[in-house]
């Protein structure tokens, strides 16, 4: 008794720094957002400190909103759909070589990581902008120009090409774990490429598909950066509402209501997603 209260002890010591450092940088801030939620604005732009529900109640009833979070979403989800078509293949192609090689493969992937995230956001607009790399190509064509920046494409291809080391790395971690074996004894027992594919192959790399789907599905969908440098004014999404109340229009309790609400329905999805692949896993892998 005396040993396990010791090691006990001694795991919540050891375990301290990195929950008061997520105590004072996470919780904190989240409870004074709950706190602005519930909040006025002055005419001078700060908070107003009276309860009430009426950001809320403006909120619910705020269609431009809704239409945002709408199409965040949708952007979101195709953005994850098309990066784990693109990424398992060469996640599956990447574990599948040996292991001198996989080194050179994952430093390949991460490269993008070197280079800050808005001189590549930058680079795109380079290269689609109207007096851009490709419109000049398509000039020496008579193809062009072509109107390839603000629209909602530009935020997708930009995002997907950001986001696609965040699916990659983790269906790579699930598939070089994988016990090639049985899929030679799935061949052997009958099963054409496709069962062996759907039936063991897929299952067992859901973990993956899951932690890659969650790291690119929740920074897309709040993103801002990309849909403010590439979508204009014709692609605004839910980060962009959010750096608006909290930036020009100086309106933190509305701001904060946004974000409490965006929060909610996020956790939301992605507990209904955990949940839908625990029972497609466990409908695979009865007992």
């Amino acid at each position: 008794m005396y040993n396990a209260r010791t090691e006990q002890r001694r795991a919540w010591l050891q375990a301290s720094p990195a929950l008061i450092w997520l105590g004072f940088f996470f919780l904190a801030p989240l409870v004074l957002i709950l706190i602005y939620s519930f909040q006025g604005r002055a005419n001078d732009g700060t908070v107003l400190w009276n309860w009430s529900l009426a950001n809320y109640q403006k909120l619910f009833a705020d269609g431009a909103f809704w239409r945002t979070l709408w199409l965040s979403t949708w952007i979101a989800l195709v953005v994850t759909a098309i990066t784990l078509v693109v990424s398992y293949p060469l996640a599956f192609f990447m574990a599948t070589r040996s292991p001198k090689r996989r080194g050179l493969l994952v430093l390949a992937v991460m490269i993008p990581f070197w280079t800050n995230f808005l001189v590549r956001i930058y680079a795109w607009k380079v290269l689609l902008g109207n007096n851009g790399v490709v419109n000049r190509f398509l000039d020496q064509f008579d193809l062009g120009p072509l109107q390839m920046i603000n629209n909602p494409s530009a935020v997708i291809m930009a995002l997907i090409y950001g986001e696609l080391p965040y699916m990659i790395l983790p269906l790579y971690a699930a598939l070089e774990r994988f016990d090639w074996v049985q899929l030679e004894a799935a061949r052997d027992l009958g099963a054409g490429r496709f069962q062996t594919f759907w039936r063991v192959l897929l299952p067992q790399t859901l973990p993956g598909i899951t932690a890659g789907s969650i790291l690119v599905f929740v920074p897309t969908v709040g993103t801002f950066a990309v849909s403010d440098i590439l979508g204009g004014t014709s692609v605004n999404m839910v980060g962009n509402s959010l750096s608006l109340q909290f930036g020009s229009a100086s309106n933190w309790a509305y701001g904060s209501a946004i974000s409490m609400i965006f929060m909610l329905l996020l956790l939301g999805a992605i507990l209904l997603y955990f949940k839908a692949t625990r029972e497609v896993n466990d409908g695979e892998n009865p007992g």
